[in-house]
């Protein structure tokens, strides 16, 4: 059987990929001409270029019988706004049509607990919950649920799509990195004397692969399924990331209006000026919440493997210091 991946070079889906060519599949992956293409080398993929809004997409996807849209633009910045929306919301609406088209039997679309945002009171949530759109906090959040509309509408117009909403996943091939693996490397890199109160639910990366796998086999059309584990706060990340690397953990918080303060002159006042922002405001606003949430629905429907944190902390730090992402 054949596979159709979109964002196969990133950190899930090249895991995705992998697994995929492990469980005897055959792959074909989506990869625009700028894509660093470090983590698909020496594997057995067909890389076809183009772009999620290509209007003649569906042409590449003939013979394949299954699409993983796995692909998002992420980031924090509220100057990419537009580019978020042109991406994830429009670029999965046209690969959605691009399936239909070419007669993929099955969608598995990758959303993001982004999509359904936090309980009250930093509570875990479930797939039944729904934060109103106008609380998502920022321009990343808002796309990735304005594209998991189109994901579900295309189901009830009678495509077969299933949803996963992966939560924060540790592991090697964190190539770009992810939120996670940058607070993993400022850990290694001694960048963070103090850390927020906030908290979230994180996951083996190779557990997220197995869960679109899972999805494709089990999942229910127009359902969505958390692909999570484990709640921890920062604090209890921060004192197993000590235990792993013998490094001490930083051992007091900060209050958010001093970050907050920063990013907002990042942002607002030295950007226009030509300085690369470091702080976004949004990321900083998000911190202040505990994004917990609930998985068992996939563990219970689908069989998610529920791996140890650690091992995934263990490969994700052994991963960036092997890479020289760490001097």
């Amino acid at each position: 059987m054949q596979a159709f991946v979109t964002g196969g070079t990133g950190f899930v889906g090249s895991h995705l990929v992998r697994l995929l060519l492990q469980q005897g599949y055959a792959v074909k992956a989506l990869v625009r001409p700028s894509s660093n293409l470090d983590n698909l080398c020496g594997l057995d993929v067909e890389l076809v270029k183009g772009d999620l809004t290509d209007p003649d997409i569906w042409q590449q996807m003939q013979g394949c019988q299954y699409l993983f849209h796995v692909a998002a633009h992420y980031s924090l910045w509220q100057v990419d706004k537009q580019l978020l929306y042109r991406h994830n919301v429009i670029g999965t609406r046209n690969i959605l049509e691009a399936a239909r088209k070419a007669g993929i039997e099955r969608t598995v679309y990758t959303s993001s607990v982004s999509a359904i945002g936090v309980g009250p009171d930093g509570k875990p949530v479930d797939e039944t919950y729904q934060s109103p759109v106008e609380k998502l906090i920022g321009s990343y959040k808002k796309s990735k649920y304005l594209a998991e509309q189109e994901a579900k509408q295309a189901a009830a117009r009678g495509q077969d799509v299933v949803i996963v909403n992966p939560s924060s996943p540790i592991g090697s091939l964190d190539i770009k990195p992810t939120p996670t693996g940058d607070i993993i490397l400022r850990f290694l890199r001694r960048e963070m004397p103090f850390y927020l109160d906030t908290g979230l639910n994180f996951i083996d990366v190779r557990d997220v692969a197995w869960g679109h796998l899972l999805a494709l086999h089990k999942g229910k059309s127009g359902d969505r399924y958390i692909l999570g584990h484990q709640n921890l706060s920062l604090k209890q990340l921060l004192e197993q990331l000590a235990e792993i690397t013998n490094l001490p953990a930083p051992q007091h918080t900060i209050p958010a209006w001093i970050p907050l303060s920063a990013a907002w002159i990042d942002e607002t006042i030295l950007a226009p000026l030509g300085k690369t922002p470091s702080v976004p405001i949004d990321g900083v606003r998000m911190a202040q919440q505990h994004m917990y949430y609930d998985a068992s629905k996939a563990v219970r429907e689908l069989g998610l493997p529920q791996s140890p944190l650690k091992a995934a902390l263990k490969d994700a730090v052994d991963w960036f210091i092997a890479e020289g992402y760490v001097k």
